[in-house]
């Protein structure tokens, strides 16, 4: 595990290594989580076996101790810090992919230009809010629809938060579940083709 200083207090990357790693995959966590969620651990393991090093990374808010999150502007300046940090060393020279669940996913959104990533991968994108679906206002559409490279989304398919549409470079995966997205295996089925893209491995799993 990596302290890492960021413009809104230390940070903390849990690192897993990959041997002769191809990528690298930076995870952020939901709103009130941590980066011990099934679904996070779920893809850190499947990447890993891929060869992609994973870094999971705690916003400063929670190693402060506090589970209400810190504006978006904060989380996007902490986990763009980071990134620069963790690109720089140890992750030096690795092509990114920037992802996380729920808060995360829409943080790894906003600042994958920022940070170079060449992927994104959303788990439980929370498109509007609970109940929220037909106020327009509500919707975080934008944020997926800004980014500009490829992107995966792992949706649970009664996800009250919504199921966010595929776009032209963009996948959607329903997998059996709900916003918690519990079923690491399914999780782990859905991503590990797409991780697959960025290490030249064959891996495929059933339904890809």
């Amino acid at each position: 595990m990596l302290e890492l200083d960021t413009p809104h207090g230390p940070a903390r990357a849990h690192l897993r290594p990959a041997d002769r790693p191809q990528a690298a995959l930076l995870l952020g966590h939901g709103a009130g989580g941590g980066v011990r969620a099934p679904d996070l651990v779920a893809v850190a393991d499947a990447a890993v076996a891929l060869g992609i090093s994973v870094g999971l990374v705690e916003q400063p808010y929670r190693v402060a101790g506090r589970r209400s999150p810190a504006p978006a502007r904060q989380l996007d300046a902490a986990w763009t810090s980071v990134a620069a940090q963790l690109l720089a060393d140890p992750l030096a020279g690795l092509p990114l992919i920037a992802g996380g669940r729920s808060a995360g996913a829409r943080v790894a959104c906003r600042t994958a230009d920022a940070v170079g990533a060449v992927a994104v991968l959303c788990l439980a994108f929370p498109l509007h809010p609970p109940g929220k679906a037909a106020d327009p206002a509500k919707s975080r559409l934008p944020e997926l629809e800004a980014v500009g490279v490829p992107v995966l989304v792992v949706q649970g398919d009664s996800d009250p938060f919504g199921m966010p549409p595929e776009g032209a470079d963009r996948t959607v995966v329903r997998v059996p579940g709900n916003h918690a997205l519990r079923s690491g295996a399914a999780v782990a089925q859905a991503v590990t083709p797409w991780l697959a893209r960025w290490t030249g491995s064959r891996t495929v799993t059933r339904g890809a």
